[in-house]
């Protein structure tokens, strides 16, 4: 196997067959919310849910177990951060990407095609792919969609994805109908890929005879084989629709993405400036061209009015920094608010950031203390709010898959999307 590309090379090739991997268990009747199961190689997530962002391999200050204790069921890390540091072949050398996190549920990789977006002062594109000065020493980084598949499959998380293009907002016509077309044609290539990384020689079976394969637990076996067997997993692959808010543009992607195939589909290109109203009409608009069988993701996105709206348009998943990095800034999310733990009406307060929260540190620390950690630099201070945002965002989460099951969830909803919004002005 080529340490650089991924790619096995041999004479005689045999594929893992397609399983079912989403299942949903309840459709609401008022909206298009669904609660699911998507089956990983490293375990079930329950939808809908939302990932914490591990960008470089960590969630900024909290540890595996801390993580765990929010209700975190998947993170999410960059492999185009993971490509400048440490290193691909490092990750590897280390025993995988699950390794270096001490993470034994499901990652999900992005392929490093936002960066085309955030970093686009230092980037060149073009049909073949895109060319960074990386932000940490200018050295030059080549990526395409051939790479960044190979680069993710080498990393081993459980769900890859496509290599695609993120415009700005607001964009020309022009820019964002050749992002789209430049998104199309990178996914067929990540998918021919992808089919290539999984493909093995199988030893003891001749010319024309049948593979037969078992699916459990996403294993892959080869009957007759005596040689060396394919690994115990493959990562689920997802495409990406793309068009910005141009409905016309979303509805041609989507259909182009869908006729080719994926194990999931995500909506990207949003979040990037248009405002809330405009990303949910965008969403309520491309979700239901996506198949109902797949898992919906919707990238980069948001706060809890944003995840409420989505989910009832039909969204499975989602990920977004803000529960750590406003954490990190002092911003803690409430049922009733947001609160700005440097302010001075904190200073002597003996409550905790929010009462009846079970995160640790609402069990043991006061307001005032963490004013205190913040207001003096000590790193406690943004590791407590981090975990508080981040248990408070798996709580709505675990709420949602509870009124979705007991069939109230769109009157629920409609109620939390109201508080959250009103909430949300306050930021």
């Amino acid at each position: 196997m080529s340490r650089k590309s991924g790619i096995v090379s041999h004479k005689l090739y045999m594929e893992p067959v397609p399983v079912s991997h989403f299942e949903i268990s309840h459709a609401d009747p008022h909206c298009a919310a669904r609660r699911g199961v998507l089956t990983t190689a490293h375990g079930p997530v329950q939808t809908p849910a939302f990932m914490p962002v591990g960008t470089a391999g960590a969630v900024k200050g909290i540890t595996p177990d801390q993580l765990k204790a929010t209700g975190a069921q998947i993170v999410l890390a960059n492999t185009y951060h993971l490509l400048l540091r440490p290193g691909v072949e490092v990750v590897e050398s280390l025993g995988g990407l699950h390794r270096l996190m001490a993470w034994d549920q499901p990652i999900l990789t992005d392929s490093g095609g936002y960066q085309v977006f955030s970093l686009s002062a230092l980037t060149r594109i073009d049909e073949e792919g895109v060319e960074f000065a990386s932000h940490i020493d200018g050295a030059r980084v080549h990526l395409n969609a051939e790479i960044a598949t190979n680069l993710q499959v080498r990393l081993g998380a459980d769900i890859i994805m496509c290599f695609d293009e993120c415009t700005p907002y607001p964009v020309e016509k022009a820019r964002l109908e050749k992002a789209v077309a430049r998104t199309i044609e990178w996914a067929k290539r990540c998918k021919t890929a992808y089919q290539r990384s999984f493909k093995f020689e199988v030893s003891g079976v001749e010319q024309g005879e049948t593979g037969a394969f078992e699916a459990g637990g996403g294993s892959l076996r080869t009957a007759g084989a005596s040689g060396p067997q394919p690994p115990a997993c493959f990562p689920l692959l997802f495409g990406i629709i793309q068009g910005g808010v141009d409905p016309k543009l979303r509805r041609w992607c989507a259909e182009q993405i869908v006729a080719l195939g994926f194990d999931g589909y995500a909506l990207g290109g949003l979040s990037v400036g248009e405002g809330h109203d405009e990303m949910i009409r965008t969403v309520r608009h491309t979700a239901p061209l996506l198949p109902a069988d797949r898992p919906r993701y919707l990238m980069g996105v948001g706060t809890p009015a944003d995840i409420l709206a989505a989910v009832r348009a039909g969204i499975d998943m989602f990920d977004c920094v803000l529960p750590t990095r406003n954490g990190r800034n002092a911003f803690a999310f409430t049922e009733n608010g947001p609160l700005r733990l440097r302010n001075n009406a904190h200073v002597d307060s003996t409550e905790p950031v929010e009462a009846g929260c079970e995160c640790y540190g609402c069990r043991h620390f006061t307001r005032g203390a963490i004013r205190h950690f913040f207001n003096c630099g000590e790193m406690l201070g943004p590791i407590l709010l981090s975990i508080h945002n981040l248990t408070f965002y798996q709580r709505l989460m675990s709420n949602i898959r509870t009124h979705l099951e007991r069939g109230d969830f769109a009157a629920w909803a409609a109620r939390e999307f109201e508080k959250h919004a009103r909430n949300d002005k306050q930021q």
